[in-house]
């Protein structure tokens, strides 16, 4: 059991939302009066691992959000914006809180729930939202957003996890109630440290980091939770425009299709669907390839986690596979618009044989 005594602790909150398909960073910095946010190196990060392009980051006023009790922050939050030139932001808050043991596992357990935070995160951006839409192309806030909690505390001893591992377990679940003993080894298998005094535990929805010096790793965690939400938005929307394509080759309601060269219809879904994987392909691309961690192995490992805990893989996997999809219909459609070309030759060409039959009877 841990001491019922006061910790001092931050709390991370990193909310990710999509607002289109890329912001022009360069003419949003004056609209922001932003800076590139280069990410936080320690004195081992080489200058080659970086974001390819930096993110647009400005410090802004959140307290409009607030933690749930028992949440008692020991100062006002502090807050950053990102955006990244994939359409994406992410708003970051830190709330320093000095709280026991006990008191932070009921504060995760109210966590559990983002949807009243998540509201109040929205709520924050909507002036700033304004101010750049202009310099967003093809602006739309999508419904779809990923939040993530990691919970910041000082440094561990050689044994603190495993001393401590049911309740960093409660933590990185969000569960105050006691677990079995193959869910806290479930909840605590992705751990990773770097020295003998720092451990990190990541999970689906929060992580626990134990360290002091820790700004790189969690604005991995942060921008592992927006790829996250890129991926989700890319395929949805793959989803959304295959339907259309689908039931453009096989409509539910049967008509009487005439061989024409021109369809407004057909022609539409082949563009439709053409722009759709360009545009898929290079938001997955660049989605996939903002940061470059190669160089530092611990950085790359703190990402590999996240990446395990997030399912990135498979979301890559599922994307790639639906746009090969993407391909095989635009090459069907193409096909049968190519068919349609045949077919009214055929019929232009048995037309004129029928009109000189019917010239010779007359001559």
């Amino acid at each position: 059991m841990l001491p019922d005594i006061p910790i001092d602790a931050t709390i991370h909150l990193a909310f990710a939302f999509d607002l289109g398909y890329e912001i022009d960073l360069e003419r949003a910095r004056p609209l922001l009066a932003g800076e590139a946010g280069a990410l936080a190196r320690r004195r081992r990060t080489p200058e080659s691992i970086r974001y390819r392009p930096a993110p647009l980051r400005v410090a802004l006023d959140a307290s409009g959000v607030a933690l749930p009790p028992p949440g008692r922050p020991v100062e006002p939050p502090r807050a950053d914006l990102s955006l990244f030139d994939f359409g994406a932001l992410s708003l970051a808050i830190r709330f320093p809180v000095r709280m026991t043991p006990d008191e932070l596992l009921a504060l995760a357990n109210e966590l559990a729930d983002p949807t009243p935070l998540t509201a109040s995160a929205r709520l924050v951006l909507a002036p700033w939202l304004d101010r750049i839409r202009p310099v967003v192309t093809e602006f739309e806030i999508s419904d779809l957003s990923e939040e993530y909690v990691i919970f910041q505390l000082g440094e561990a001893s050689a044994d603190w996890l495993e001393t401590h591992r049911s309740w960093v377990a409660g933590l990185v679940r969000l569960e105050s109630e006691p677990m079995s003993p193959e869910q806290v080894d479930e909840a605590t298998r992705l751990a990773i440290s770097y020295a003998p005094n720092d451990a990190i535990v990541i999970d689906w929805a929060a992580a626990v980091v134990a360290d002091r010096d820790c700004a790189d790793t969690i604005q991995v965690l942060e921008f592992a939770n927006v790829q996250l939400l890129e991926f989700r938005h890319i395929d949805d929307r793959l989803d959304d425009r295959l339907e259309r394509a689908y039931a453009t080759i096989h409509p539910v309601r049967p008509r009487i299709r005439l061989p024409l060269v021109w369809s407004p219809t057909h022609n539409d879904a082949v563009r439709q669907v053409r722009e759709l994987e360009i545009e898929a392909t290079s938001l997955f691309e660049r989605a996939d390839n903002a940061l470059k961690l190669i160089g530092d192995q611990y950085l790359v490992r703190v990402y590999d986690l996240a990446s395990a805990r997030f399912h990135l893989r498979e979301w890559q996997n599922s994307i790639r596979r639906k746009l090969e999809t993407v391909g095989d219909v635009y090459d069907l459609l193409t096909s049968q618009a190519g068919n349609r070309r045949a077919e009214f030759l055929e019929l232009v060409i048995i037309l004129l044989i029928a009109f000189e039959i019917i010239l010779a009877f007359f001559r």
